[in-house]
């Protein structure tokens, strides 16, 4: 018996240190289940009547009836209490595990795990890490990313949930604090704190703006989150599967944070309306499409990072929005060209964004009349909807031309490939009459005598035949 409380005290710190449970709740779970066995042995209901205590050194089992001494073990208790036995074992080291899984996991929250990658699920990706099971739903992975069994897998540990039975870990690649983390175990800047990431936009699998600012002076930050020669950039790349990631100096000042945020395109001008929280960029006709990014990503995640709506203009669209602006308004009785300059001046440049503002706002900047700013408002909102429908009837215009153009590219392509092979059959032809005048004024055969005539017939046969 002694030998065999020592081998199950062994099984018991094994089964502790591989499953990170605490041995004292091991033992707890023995005793509960020589509880439920001697129980089922005894066929009795009363939670009361046994008492089971484990010593935590020896492992010596103390099972009492009524306070009275039992001396059984759990084979004695017979083939179903052992049973019992061991399914309540079973159940209560699981609940121990599930237990200790929620712990350990939640306190891990925000942090990043590397984990082996299992199978797909219904989408989601299932990843082992350490002793745990996760899972990484579609929403989380980067878009076009896949993973083979066994692969590594390096994500951030997104969330914890209790849900029942058993523990559910929620992963991501796509959020934006898993860039956040990269940084941190990359550039040891960011982790010390001299570097600060002060906003960031993301669009996962495709592209990253990320604004940072350093505490120390001598410390650039953007250089030092580049490394020399890009190295650390390019091990958070290369992480991402080549996710462009543009590393953007913070500043306080709104304009010019804006205007870092939508580089490599170069700005020259901008114009903010608090009132409206949007900034009007004015950028060369050279760099509007720059600007504005492919599927209009640049400045999308540009007006994320900088918490503006960014509206980028030409100067001639922005010219002419002032002065459709200032045409309009000042069709309104007691209007003067100071009043439109000040709106001018507070960001307001279009008849739309007056229309957007409402009267209160300009009879608090203006000074003026309720009377006066309703009627600017109403002038403003029939005004805004002329624009906008010429703006839709140039639209389609343009796609109307765009379509045109294509469709007679297509058949001057078409046009240039029958033109070449009707330039083929010329050629060939030109080969083909070469070839019958040669044979025509080629000398005739000299005359053999004894030659049958049928010979001269099929050379003449030829001939014609060619032609």
């Amino acid at each position: 018996m002694a030998m065999n409380a020592q081998e199950m005290m062994r099984i018991l710190d094994s089964i502790a240190r591989e499953r990170n449970i605490d041995r004292s709740l091991l033992i707890r779970d023995l005793e509960l289940a020589m509880v439920s066995a001697a129980r089922k042995h005894f066929n009795t209901l009363d939670p009361e009547e046994f008492t089971c205590v484990v010593d935590a050194i020896s492992g010596k089992i103390d099972i009492r009836r009524h306070g009275e001494p039992l001396e059984m073990t759990p084979e004695a208790f017979g083939r179903i209490a052992a049973q019992t036995f061991k399914q309540v074992m079973i159940q209560k080291f699981r609940d121990d595990e599930r237990t200790s899984i929620l712990d350990e996991f939640t306190k891990r929250v925000g942090e990043i795990a590397v984990g082996t990658a299992q199978r797909y699920e219904a989408r989601s990706l299932i990843v082992t890490i350490d002793r745990a099971e996760a899972f990484m739903p579609p929403s989380e992975q980067i878009p076009g990313e896949q993973f083979q069994p066994n692969d590594r897998v390096r994500c951030l540990i997104l969330d914890v949930r209790d849900a029942g039975s058993q523990v559910k870990i929620v992963l991501s690649r796509s959020h934006p604090d898993f860039i956040k983390r990269l940084f941190e175990v990359e550039v040891p800047e960011v982790a010390e704190r001299v570097i600060e990431i002060k906003a960031m936009a993301r669009e996962a699998g495709y592209r990253t703006k990320i604004a940072v600012s350093s505490v120390d002076s001598k410390v650039d930050a953007v250089g030092a989150c580049v490394g020399v020669r890009g190295s650390r950039i390019k091990n958070i790349v290369d992480e991402l599967n080549g996710e462009k990631i543009d590393i953007v100096r913070w500043n306080e000042s709104s304009q010019i944070l804006i205007q870092n945020s939508l580089k490599p395109a170069e700005v020259k001008e901008i114009s903010l309306c608090f009132e409206l929280g949007r900034a009007t960029v004015v950028v060369g006709d050279d760099q509007l499409s720059l600007a504005i990014g492919k599927r209009g990503q640049n400045v999308r995640l540009a007006a994320r990072l900088t918490g503006w709506d960014i509206d980028i203009l030409t100067p001639e669209e922005f010219t002419k929005g002032l002065e459709i602006m200032a045409q309009t308004l000042l069709q309104v009785q007691g209007a003067t060209e100071q009043m439109t300059d000040r709106l001018a001046a507070l960001g307001m440049v279009s008849v739309f964004d007056i229309e957007e503002v409402g009267a209160e706002v300009l009879v608090t900047e203006l000074q003026i009349p309720q009377e006066m700013a309703a009627g600017m408002v109403e002038k403003a909102s029939v005004r805004a909807k002329e624009v906008a429908e010429q703006q839709q009837r140039d639209k389609e215009e343009k796609e109307r031309k765009a379509r045109a153009q294509a469709e007679a590219d297509r058949l001057a392509i078409l046009a240039g490939g029958v033109a070449a092979a009707d330039g083929a059959a010329l050629a060939a032809g030109d080969d083909a009459a070469s070839a019958i005048l040669g044979a025509a004024s080629a000398p005739p055969p000299p005359v053999v005598e004894g030659q049958d005539a049928a010979a001269g017939e099929a050379r003449a046969a030829d001939i014609l035949g060619q032609s």
